[in-house]
């Protein structure tokens, strides 16, 4: 299944003001995979991940999707198999109702508008938020934006999902439904976040990114547990691992 191909070979990308934000990065992502993408701020999380949907170009080096490799002219065949959840869900949410929302991406897609109203119920009944299908995205609090988020993804039926920060700025009942939800996709998921237990929870595969550079690329359970690597990484183990403090102290 090449369309569920995710590959990156010596990308580099650097910011107009010089940064560079990617130095040399290679993996390979194959069908059904969840792959964790962690590291301190300045990594080059956000900036791997808005790579994979054409939202930046490399400045060298080669991105491939499925059976495209990353240009101006194949954005558009990447988009059709890629699903991306933006850090902040107001950066995709910007329709009248959550009904037109979720709708935006069928409808762009040249579908029939009976087949448009099935994928968007059926989207929002799998994400729960049928419910919120005439409430203006604005008045959404910020578990129920996130949630709609991604149901505007899920109604495109892509073949790989891509988020940044998914779990940002949500409550602990709502990450709880995230994560439930996140865990139900069955095809491939790329994950950038600082949530470390939450990747722990939902990918079997980890890539540490620090200074723009992957320093590690393995399981996550390993990953995790190399406290020198996490170290390197400026990160801390996941709380689930840490154990109880006050038992540590005894």
């Amino acid at each position: 299944m090449s369309h569920h191909l995710v590959e990156a070979k010596d990308l580099t990308y650097v910011y107009p003001d010089g940064t560079k934000a990617l130095q040399g990065v290679n993996f390979r992502i194959t069908h059904g995979e969840a792959v964790g993408i962690v590291g301190a701020n300045g990594a080059g999380k956000s900036t791997l991940v808005m790579q994979l949907t054409g939202n930046f170009l490399p400045v060298s080096g080669t991105v491939r999707v499925g059976d495209y490799p990353l240009t101006p002219k194949t954005i558009p065949q990447i988009r059709r198999n890629v699903g991306m959840i933006f850090q902040n869900p107001d950066d995709q949410l910007f329709m009248p109702t959550v009904y037109d929302d979720v709708a935006f991406g069928p409808l762009n897609q040249g579908l029939p508008l009976e087949e448009v109203e099935q994928k968007v119920t059926e989207a929002l009944q799998r994400v729960g938020a049928y419910h919120l299908k005439d409430r203006p995205p604005y008045k959404l609090s910020g578990g129920e934006k996130r949630t709609v988020a991604l149901a505007t993804v899920l109604a495109m039926s892509p073949d790989i999902l891509v988020m940044d920060e998914p779990s940002s700025a949500l409550d602990p009942r709502a990450r709880r439904n995230l994560i439930q939800l996140l865990a139900g996709f069955r095809h491939t998921k790329i994950i950038a976040s600082h949530d470390l237990d939450l990747i722990l929870d939902l990918c079997e595969r980890t890539i540490v990114l620090s200074g723009g550079q992957v320093i590690a690329d393995g399981p996550t359970i390993e990953i995790f547990n190399n406290e020198k690597l996490l170290a390197q990484g400026h990160l801390e183990k996941p709380l689930v691992l840490q154990g109880c403090p006050v038992c540590s102290r005894k």
